[in-house]
């Protein structure tokens, strides 16, 4: 039997419907849909789902993302056109089904046994051979021999010219054709459980009874009832914050429009959060210890809830999903950077704000995430060929050392594998907070706890973004002997005192000019303030032709020689006026110290490389968009776990549909159904005339090897 790629033929009603039947049970319908439903997959798959809107509009645009959202490509799964598919796919292959199972049927029964003798001339394997034994005793010896092999067999008797002939009609692999119906029922299987398991409960209960999405914010239990769905909702798929300590029994579905609530039989608490982490910081191992508490009975059950260990209780299943801050308490010290402010502590819980004032300015800061483990990249300068050997140091190479055969290994193999050689470090605790004005703009910002070694020089590195999709900018702020960053800001609170700078210039004149040149040192007091004053932007730099006015840093130093020196004299000029103003700085320094009562610094190279980041940091604070920064200098985590919760009755249909359709898949690929005839008519002298003929589903070179084994032992022929 043959399977038809037509539908059912209805004999009967109109035209129309008869049309609809054949198109909806026909196989290029149900292949179509096949197709599409992949191609939607494919879509999903590639696309992140249930994204926030803004993240699809960042990344493909306002246009595009528009459009995409109006085809609900962004949730694809959950999609009206894309459900529709499915039912529809489950009615054309149960149509397919119902069409082809009961001729499977019929032929499973059937041996053909009233073949014609004409038609077995037409079979590709084919044989005939004169037997020494009567057409019976031939038939009952070969049916024997079929049967210990495995074969059915089945014997009849005929009427003809010659005498009474023997049909002998065997089968063997029908589990070929149970094959097609496992298949085509596994899809149907499959698709019943996903739409089971999908959305469709949840969105008819939004059509049917009176469900809405809920878009506000707030506290859970202030949500109306027509955003909750019972306990006793059939499907579900929702995420469950807990917080460590505390119990939740309300889970959150997210919609397009939305979220649904989905109150559970039960609540779960977290009592403990544990996580393990690589050597590379990424989690090793994220579990929770849980204690489910059942609204009914009261019983308490605790559980551990890991990835791919899930709990169950009362039919709902929970997932462990990831893991995030539940709500840690930090305390931040305000450090003033570009103006004079006096430094204050804010405390506060990741999630939550604080409103400041600074005069007429009104900022909010945003408490936006606690890190307490961040493990860097640090590759050591001897890795990369010392200073200056790193990438695009030169253009040339030098043959001696270029190893060809470690170039085309470092590149095969593993995805792990690179040329660089990693420095992995943990740098301690991180807090990321943002400021936001009064007009709503945000910026955010990323600063680390603990100071950071890099190039020799311990330094507390302050990160910073005006948009999500640009990675943070850091700004350098040398850590002083006692490894704190109150050396700095203590130099930065002096540069904004014009009393501090005058000092630090007599200073640095009395120091650098012999005694009784006065007025060498009225002329070294004047270029030093002058330049002291650039620095500290008291004197700014007005704007000239195609450049506009600089304040601060080096930057007004440039500015300066650029309008004021000519261009033969700059790189002269420019070498005394730095020097002059880092040992003015220095001075600065030293006054800084004596004023908090310190004793002053030491002249060696720790100092020296102290004071050569200071500059630079001093520069670059006038870039700085925020007059202060926010250090963390206390915090109590507090961790939250993210569960899954689902409620899956189509589970278990999809399972069983994955085992029907692998085991119709194997049946059909490596089952053959064949058929055997051997046809015996009466010959002279006790003999019979033998005419044999096999039939197979597929042509194979074991389907040759196998007639010509059954040639040698039914027909005694050799082939």
């Amino acid at each position: 039997m043959s399977v038809s790629t037509e539908g059912l033929q209805l004999r009967t009603g109109s035209r129309w419907v008869s049309d609809m039947v054949e198109l909806l049970s026909s196989m290029r319908f149900a292949i179509s849909l096949l197709t599409v439903i992949c191609i939607a997959s494919v879509i999903g798959t590639v696309v992140k789902q249930h994204e926030p809107f803004n993240n699809y509009v960042n990344q493909f645009g306002p246009f595009w993302a528009e459009v995409f959202a109006s085809a609900q490509l962004f949730s694809v799964y959950s999609a009206w056109w894309f459900l529709l598919i499915l039912a529809f796919l489950v009615i054309s292959t149960s149509l397919c089904i119902a069409r082809n199972t009961p001729k499977i049927l019929v032929d499973l029964k059937s041996f053909k046994e009233n073949i014609r003798e004409q038609s077995l001339k037409a079979f590709p394997h084919r044989a005939e051979a004169s037997l020494a034994e009567t057409p019976e005793a031939a038939a009952r010896r070969i049916g024997q021999t079929l049967v210990g092999s495995g074969w059915k067999v089945k014997l009849q008797s005929r009427e003809t010219p010659q005498g009474i002939g023997w049909m002998v009609a065997a089968k063997a692999g029908a589990a070929n054709k149970l094959g097609y119906i496992a298949a085509h029922s596994a899809i149907v299987l499959v698709c019943v459980g996903g739409l089971l398991d999908g959305d469709l409960m949840v969105r008819a209960q939004t059509w049917f009874n009176g469900k809405q999405p809920f878009q506000g914010g707030g506290l859970i239990a202030d949500v109306p009832e027509q955003h909750r769905l019972s306990s006793s909702n059939p499907t579900f798929r929702g995420n469950l914050l807990v917080t460590e300590g505390t119990a939740s029994s309300t889970a959150i579905l997210a919609q397009p429009q939305g979220v649904l609530l989905q109150e559970l039989p039960f609540a779960v608490e977290l009592k403990k959060f544990i996580v393990e982490y690589y050597d590379t910081g990424m989690p090793r191992l994220f579990a929770s210890e849980i204690v489910i508490h059942d609204k009914e009975t009261g019983e308490k059950k605790e559980a551990r809830v890991e990835v791919n260990h899930p709990a169950n209780h009362r039919g709902i299943n929970i997932y462990q999903s990831s893991f995030d801050d539940g709500g840690s308490r930090v305390k931040l010290q305000a450090v003033p950077l570009t103006r004079p402010t006096r430094p204050f502590e804010v405390e506060g819980t990741i999630g939550s704000s604080t409103a400041l004032s600074n005069g007429d300015q009104q900022l909010t800061l945003e408490y936006t995430a606690l890190r307490v483990i961040n493990v860097e990249n640090f590759v050591n300068a001897d890795t990369t060929g010392g200073a200056g050997g790193g990438a695009g140091a030169g253009s040339g190479a030098d043959v001696r050392k270029v190893d060809l055969r470690h170039s085309i290994e470092s590149r095969l193999g593993a995805g792990n594998k690179t040329v660089t050689e990693k420095n992995l470090r943990n740098v301690g605790p991180s807090i990321t907070y943002k400021l936001r004005d009064a007009a709503g703009q945000a910026i955010e910002y990323h600063n680390y706890m603990l100071p950071v070694e890099l190039d020799g020089q311990r330094v507390f590195l302050l990160g910073l973004r005006e948009t999500p999709q640009e990675p943070f900018r850091y700004l350098r702020l040398p850590a002083d002997a006692d490894d704190s960053m109150d050396g700095f800001v203590r130099l930065r609170g002096a540069l904004d005192d014009p009393e501090m700078r005058q000092l630090a210039v007599r200073r640095y004149a009395e120091s650098s000019v012999e005694p009784g040149r006065p007025d060498l040192a009225e002329a070294l007091m004047a270029s030093a303030s002058r330049a002291l004053d650039l620095f500290a932007g008291a004197e700014p730099v007005p704007a000239t032709d195609g450049r506009p006015a600089v304040v601060g840093g080096l930057q007004a130093i440039s500015a300066f020689l650029e309008s004021n020196v000519p261009e033969a004299d700059r790189e002269r000029a420019s070498d005394v006026l730095v020097r002059i103003l880092n040992g003015t700085l220095f001075e600065l320094y030293q006054v800084s110290r004596a004023k908090a009562g310190l004793p002053p610094a030491e002249q060696d190279d720790a100092q020296r490389r102290f004071m050569t980041q200071a500059v630079i940091s001093l520069s670059d604070t006038f870039f700085y968009p925020a007059p202060m920064t926010f250090q963390l200098k206390d915090f109590t985590h507090l961790q939250a776990s993210v569960f899954q919760v689902a409620r899956a009755p189509g589970q278990n249909i999809v399972y069983l549909g994955c085992l029907l359709l692998i085991i119709g898949i194997f049946a059909m690929l490596y089952v053959r159904d064949r058929r055997i005839w051997v046809w015996l008519t009466p010959g002279a002298d006790n003999r019979s005339e033998a005419r044999m003929a096999l039939s197979s589903n597929r042509k194979t070179m074991d389907g040759d090897r196998e007639f010509d084994q059954l040639q040698s032992q039914l027909l005694k022929v050799t082939p």
